[in-house]
Order: C-alpha cells, then structure tokens, then sequence
C-alpha cells in the first residue's frame, strides 16, 4: 500500500494507493459466482447508495448484478465500510486495471490512514468470505473501525474550524494526534488547539483559571459581577454567606465545567456541605451573591460576540413506581442529545454532589419514589444548549466583549446569569459568573434547540481576514532532468529578494543560508518541514516523479509550478509507469496544483510538457531556447509570456514587449552559453521569478551570481563551487 499523503495523479485529497493481485479470479466476474450478490447486500445493504460510473442511487449494485471484479468491488466495501465506521460520507473511490493481468489499483480517499488501511484489510476479507461463502462478522468489523476511528478523529470544536479554513481553501497540517492543528503556511501561518489559538495567551489562560482575580478585575472594569470572596474553612464560608446575603453560591477559584459548583444555599447545611466538596475540587474556594435567572455561555471571537446559548434545569416527574435514579435513565439519558459522545450537546444526568443537595432540599434521595405527577429538579445548571444568539440585548454582547477584551482572551466563553436575555443586564441584577478560555463550541454547533452557529468561521475569519489564504509563495519544480538547479537557483533568487527562504531538493534542505540536511531530501518529509516552518516566507520544493507516485506532494496548492521536461525514455516500471504518456500524467500533478492566481512555468521546447498548459487553474509563462518556436509566438499573440533566448540573450517578453534581462555570456552557470541544457534550466528559474513578480534587476543579478556565495556552498566550511550538473 502507499499512502500519498499529498495531492496525487489521483486527487488533491490524502488517498491510499493499494496493489491487488486478483489472480484467477480475473476470470470469476461477480455475476459468475453463485449467492454473491445476496451474501454481499445483506451483509452491506447501504451499498444501494452508492452510485458508480451508471450514475444514479443502486449505480454500484447494478454494475454488481451484471458481472464485475474483486477490486471495484473492494473499492466500493472500503468506501462503505469506513463510512459505517465513523468516517466521512462518501468520497473518491477507484479501482484501475495495470499492466500485469488480475493486478489493480485500488485508490481510496484516506481521511485518517490507520482507519483505511484496516478498512482496506477488512473489505479484502469480507469480500472473499462472500465469494467463498463463508461467514463474515460485519458488526465486529464496523465496531473495531468506529473505535479506531474515535481515537483519532478531531473534536468537534477543532473540526468545526478546520472545516472553515478548509471552505476558505486555507492550507492545513495537522501537527499531533491531539488537537494540535496548523492553518497556513511558513510564516503565514497560525496555530489552533480546540478553540484556543497562538493569540491565546498563557497569561489571559491563567487570569481566566483563577476565577477571584477574573472577578476582580471585571468588577475593576465596571463589568457587572456578583459581590464574592475567598474562605478557607467552613466558618468561614457560611460567616462570608450572612455577609453578603442569603442565598449564595460556593465553588472552586479555578475549577471547571461546573465541578463542585453549588447555588441557591440558603443554610448553614447546605454551606458547609457544599464547601467540603469544592474545596476538593480546586485550590481555593469562593462564597458569592447568587444571581437569579437563567445560565447562559456567550462566546466571544476576536472582540465580537458570535454566538449564545441558554441553559435549563433538568427536571423529572414522578409516576409513583420508579426511583429518582430510574426516571433519570428513563426521562433524561435516553435523550438522543445527551451522551459521552463529544457530537452529543449535552452530558447524561448523574447524580452528584450538587444534585444530590437538590434532591435533599426537596426531602428525597437517589432511591425515592416520587409520587405520581410530583416535579422533581435534579440539575440547575450545566444544560446550556439552547440557542439564543439572535435574542442577546445589544448591550449585554458589548459587556461579554469588553470582559474578554479585559481577561485578554481572543476567543472566550462568558458565563453570565440573567432572567432575560434580550434586556439589559442592569435592569435584572444580572452578572458575569465566569470568563473561559479554550470554550467548547458544540453547544453552538448543534444546539438542542435553535439554529446552528457558523463559529468556526468566526475564528477562521478572525486568524485570517478575508483576502488572507495564510499561504507564502510556493514554487514546486519537477521534470525528468534539471529540476534540482532550478530550484536552486529559484531559490537564490527569493533570497536576494529579502525573503526567508526554505528549499528541499535533491541537493539537501535549505533554511536561509543553513544547509540543515545534505541527504536527498526531494520528498515529502523534507518539503513538509519547509511550509511548517514558522520562519519561511518563500519555500521551494522539488518533486520528482518517484515521489509523487509514491507520496504525493507536500503542499495542497502552489503559487508556482515548474515543470522542466520530459525525458522520452522515462519510465517507472516498478510503479507501472511504462511510457511517455503515462509520465506525462504523473508530472502534470505539478500543473494540476497551481493556484487559480498562480503561474505554470513550461517548457515550450518540449511537446508533452508544453500540452500542460490547458491544465493549469493560473496563467502560463513558457520558456525555451528559441523565441521563434510556433507555441510561443501563439502565447505572446494572445497576449501571455515567455522567456527565451535571442542573440545570446535571455529575453522576456509579454505580449509584443520585450525586455532584454541578460547575456548568456555573464551567466557562469551556461558555460557563457555553450550549456543548452543549463541555458534551458536558467529560463525556468527566470519565468518562476518572474511570476513571483522579482524584479528584472534583481533576476539578472541572481543568476549572474549563481554560485558565487556561501548559500550555494555544499557545507559549512568547504570552498563554495559552481553548480552545473542537470
């Protein structure tokens, strides 16, 4: 199996590639083996849904009943059976014959690469157990996905941001198992984890977290919040409670998600009960005024308040037959919305410390019987998932702002409690209990009643304002020969031009001027380093043709994509790769990733090369060795441009102007222009600065000066050469 990881001849997403020998089945189409087409749809009956090359709903299951092969039909049962297992809808499925008879190619979107390929091992098994008749434990085999699955999808707070970036064709690399996620490129780029971001400041987490400087500091401000204080016993706590004014609340200073949170004690019981649970849940333990009314969590991106939610109480009602603990499970948990799954907005209702307080207030205990009818309140806070966003007094969203601007944080959820939302906070004693950094975002995303909140973009379009992708420029070089030196040279250039520049390529890995790896790093764990690189403002990239096929590109898309030329005598064999043409569509991967503003660079000289130019989502500057060659006169008549050579000059031309960049003679890298192959290789990198917009001046400098400095050293220490190999 090879995992590409990168855009591919097959799709821009992640796909596994695998090899399957079918052997004599090659000659056992599905049609031909008794009970085939029974035992696979009853085992996997959502297959109707998928629709294949006949194009409609049953595509798949038609195609079966008139007779196919082992590997579309381990394609379609992979596709099925990550989808059962948890994975993404859908996705890009295919299956291609090669060269050998009975091998194929089975192609499979890969959103997690351990789910697919143990998808890929499953579906090979179910399929033969089908085809020999044996049994196939389906369940099983979903259960073991779905689980592998959960371990290593994001949380719903991450994904929901990562869609964003995703619908806003923002780059993104996921840097950890855990939530730890990288949107953008180089220096362009910023870092997410759940909902905080690389603006969240440790010092705005901190304030956060201890929840009497919070209040201190909101009430500094004149942002309203309850009267509060510290104790430490619980004398002290209930002395406090009679200070400020029955009832209070008592929790934590730096709890959190309501642990050890009680309200509405009105007894010097309930105060010291309540406070021999908080103090075990935080370092500290805070007595302040309750506030009547409802919870409510506002969430706060970038100084704007974007979305709200309420809470409710959860009640039960007697029947006069089942305990408090039974009516729970039977009225409360078996809500669809409630669940330890993070898609779900709220918890299962258990009967905790605080819980337990409210059933002692209304004289019952976890093993009563309420009568028939009888209102039983279990919870008073930690529901909060409806929504109310549209309904927040205008008021109200400037004090959540202004408290988040105060705390520091640039994405905070604020804890306030009112009896009604849509009016002003001062005209019902409301008050700010909590500001939160890293706040979870599903009870916005599906709220158990109201519309969805778009919060993800909110934070994607605060990291990013629109106009900015988060991308640095991109120059991706491949070809059958000479792709190393134009990269080379490529990048010699972005670094004259004041740009930090990261180069992977055969040569070794490049960070400015440091050459940090001397091993071939034309691939995709080098090219990875250069855009995850906080320090890059430029990268350039070499892929040749073995690594695309085998790991696919490092980056999504490309400001600007080289390609060379086109060896005719290239093939991979090993990868079934056997003529020109099938290298050409290999290579073309290079065009096919150019951004919609970006440039392909192409050889005019070379035929297949040249064929690209429809390819690319950009514009195209063609290079070659003679300004009269057919292709680019009809480019500079239909107004594009080109770099060649005339009277021993490197020329560019747009259109019909022309401008004269330099002489080959001054240019050491050509052998003073006897090297047509370093003249061709010197266009190349000219057209990819060019379309970077680097000024003639600057061009003319770099590759007159080509291996002259110490960047173009091979190591620290040794005498700098001139680089002439193709």
């Amino acid at each position: 199996m090879l995992y590409l990881r990168g855009p591919n001849i097959w799709t821009y997403r992640p796909v596994i590639e695998a090899w399957v020998d079918i052997g004599e089945l090659e000659d056992f189409p599905s049609n031909t083996i008794p009970g085939f087409y029974e035992r696979l749809v009853a085992w996997l009956p959502s297959l109707i849904e998928h629709r294949c090359s006949v194009g409609e709903r049953g595509g798949f299951l038609q195609r079966l009943r008139r007779g196919t092969w082992p590997g579309h039909i381990m394609e379609h049962v992979t596709l099925e059976l990550q989808s059962l297992g948890g994975e993404m809808q859908g996705g890009l499925g295919r299956a291609r014959e090669t060269s050998v008879r009975g091998v194929y190619k089975i192609i499979v979107r890969a959103w997690h690469e351990p789910v697919t390929r143990a998808a890929l091992y499953l579906a090979r098994d179910l399929v033969m157990a089908a085809i020999e008749d044996r049994p196939f434990d389906v369940p099983a085999a979903i259960a073991e996905l779905r689980e592998l699955t959960d371990s290593l999808r994001l949380g719903p707070s991450t994904a929901c941001i990562v869609d964003a970036a995703d619908d806003r064709d923002i780059p993104i690399n996921r840097l950890s198992e855990a939530n730890l996620v990288q949107l953008g490129y180089g220096a362009r780029q910023r870092r997410i984890w759940t909902a905080e971001t690389d603006r969240t400041s440790a010092i705005a987490e901190g304030i956060s977290r201890d929840k009497d400087l919070t209040r201190s500091l909101l009430q500094t401000c004149g942002v309203p919040v309850p009267e509060g204080y510290l104790v430490d016993s619980p004398q002290d706590a209930w002395d406090t409670a009679q200070s400020i004014g029955l009832p209070v609340v008592i929790k934590p200073i730096d709890g959190n998600h309501g642990r050890g949170v009680f309200t509405n004690l009105t007894t010097r019981e309930e105060v010291e009960t309540a406070y021999a649970v908080a103090v075990d849940e935080g370092s500290g333990v805070m007595v302040e005024r309750f506030i009547y009314g409802n919870e409510h969590r506002l969430l706060v991106v970038g100084g704007r308040m974007v979305a709200a939610a309420r809470g409710e109480e959860a009640t039960v009602v007697g029947d006069g037959v089942s305990t408090v603990v039974q009516l729970i499970d039977s009225q409360l948990n078996t809500d669809p919305r409630r669940g330890r799954d993070e898609d779900q907005p709220l918890n299962l209702i258990r009967l905790d410390s605080a819980a337990r307080l409210e059933l002692a207030r209304q004289q019952l205990g976890a093993e009563s019987v309420p009568a028939q009818g009888l209102p039983v309140l279990i919870q008073r806070s930690g529901n909060v998932s409806i929504d109310v966003t549209d309904s927040v007094h205008p008021s109200t969203a400037a004090t959540v702002a202004l408290a988040a601007r105060v705390v520091g944080l640039d994405i905070a959820g604020v804890d306030l409690v009112a009896e009604d939302i849509s009016r002003p906070l001062s005209e019902q004693r409301g008050a700010l209990v909590e500001v939160n950094a890293g706040p979870g975002l599903l009870m916005h995303l599906k709220p158990a009643s109201g519309e969805p909140r778009p919060v993800g973009q909110a934070i994607v379009d605060h990291l990013f304002p629109q106009g900015d992708s988060g991308r640095i420029p991109i120059v991706g070089v491949t070809g059958s020969k000479g792709k190393t030196t134009v990269a080379r040279v490529v990048a010699h250039l972005l670094q004259l031009s004041g740009q930090y520049t990261g180069l992977a390529c055969s040569n070794g890995l490049f960070f400015g001027r440091r050459h940090v790896a001397k091993n071939d790093c034309a691939n995709w764990a080098a090219g990875h380093r250069v855009v995850i690189n906080r320090a890059v403002q430029a990268g350039v990239i070499e892929t040749g043709g073995r690594s695309i096929l085998s790991e696919g590109l490092s980056y999504d898309r490309c400001q600007v994509g080289v390609v060379t030329n086109l060896d005719p005598a290239s093939a991979l064999p090993e990868f079934y790769i056997h003529d020109v043409e099938q290298m050409a569509t290999v290579l073309r991967t290079q065009v096919d990733v150019v951004l919609p503003d970006g440039v392909a660079v192409l050889n005019a000289d070379d035929p297949p090369v040249a064929a690209m130019a429809p390819l690319c989502d950009g514009s195209v500057i063609f290079f070659g060795l003679d300004g009269g060659a057919p292709i680019i006169v009809e480019h500079l008549a239909e107004g594009g441009r080109a770099v060649f050579v005339h009277d021993a000059q490197v020329v560019l031309a747009h259109g019909q102007e022309q401008t004269v960049l330099a002489e080959l003679s001054a240019i050491a890298l050509t052998g003073g222009g006897k090297l047509p192959f370093q003249v061709e290789n010197i266009l190349a990198a000219v057209g990819a600065a060019w379309a970077l917009d680097i000024s003639p001046e600057l061009m003319r400098t770099g590759i007159e000066t080509f291996g002259f400095d110490l960047a173009e050293a091979p190591a620290e220490g040794v005498a700098p050469t001139l680089e002439i190999a193709a």
